[in-house]
């Protein structure tokens, strides 16, 4: 079951109504890397999940984002609300046809879909999805807080921009303790001998750059890769116009 507690997770003091920057927030609201999307996410993922303390995790991570999700819709309320429904700024937004406070939908108005949410039912799989979601996310509110018309918007944010930083950690954290943080492959699988090798596909002489992803002893680089597979047999379609053209002679 679930409670709620009136009061928000942190403090969300818009000291300058702008619905413009309102409309942007709807990104983090209804949008693919919004807070909605996360909290789903990971409570999806949990019931997948074996292990009890990485369950636990997932329970208190997918919670905390609601938890974010509230904050975020307060926050446009606040600079919705308090904007003038005749000003020009407004009248600009979709706030002038679906009114004020926030909606589930992203800063161009596209709904939000099911389709962000990404669980794939293996624990190894879900923990690096929630790292990339959680850089997503982290970025977005970067180019929020840039974007920040006041200060207590600028600090909400930043508060929020953190704890994507602290789930990323949590997520290498638990990766790290299922021997998987370092370890690239999973499940039941072997993978065949072309495991380690580098194929140099992109040539221009000097600009082949060489790094740790490329070279030994983790990959064997191969700087002239030819093809191993034979010419496929050409298709046969009974409606390709060639055919249908012969067939009516």
């Amino acid at each position: 079951m679930f409670f709620h507690r009136k009061e928000l997770m942190y403090d969300v003091k818009v000291q300058g109504a702008d619905p413009r920057f309102g409309e942007m927030l709807l990104e983090q609201f209804g949008g693919a890397t919004g807070e909605l999307s996360a909290a789903l996410t990971y409570w999806t993922q949990s019931f997948h999940v074996e292990d009890p303390a990485i369950r636990d995790m997932l329970h208190d991570i997918a919670l905390e984002e609601f938890s974010h999700l509230e904050m975020v819709g307060r926050m446009i309320e606040q600079h919705t609300e308090k904007s003038d429904a005749r000003d020009a700024a407004y009248k600009s937004t979709l706030f002038a046809v679906r009114g004020v406070g926030p909606h589930l939908v992203d800063s161009k108005g596209q709904a939000w879909t099911s389709a962000y949410v990404n669980e794939g039912g293996n624990v190894v799989r879900d923990l690096r999805a929630d790292i990339a979601a959680e850089a997503g996310a982290r970025q977005t509110y970067e180019a929020l807080i840039k974007l920040s018309p006041d200060e207590g918007s600028k600090k909400a944010l930043t508060f929020l921009l953190t704890r994507e930083i602290s789930h990323t950690n949590m997520f290498m954290k638990a990766l790290e303790s299922l021997g998987k943080l370092t370890d690239p492959n999973f499940g039941y699988v072997k993978p065949d001998e072309t495991v380690d090798l580098y194929f140099n596909l992109s040539k221009d002489g000097q600009l082949d750059a060489r790094g740790p992803w490329n070279s030994e002893p983790a990959f064997k680089y191969v700087n002239d890769p030819t093809p191993q597979g034979s010419v496929p047999v050409e298709v046969k379609n009974p409606d390709d116009e060639r055919r249908t053209a012969r067939a009516a002679e």
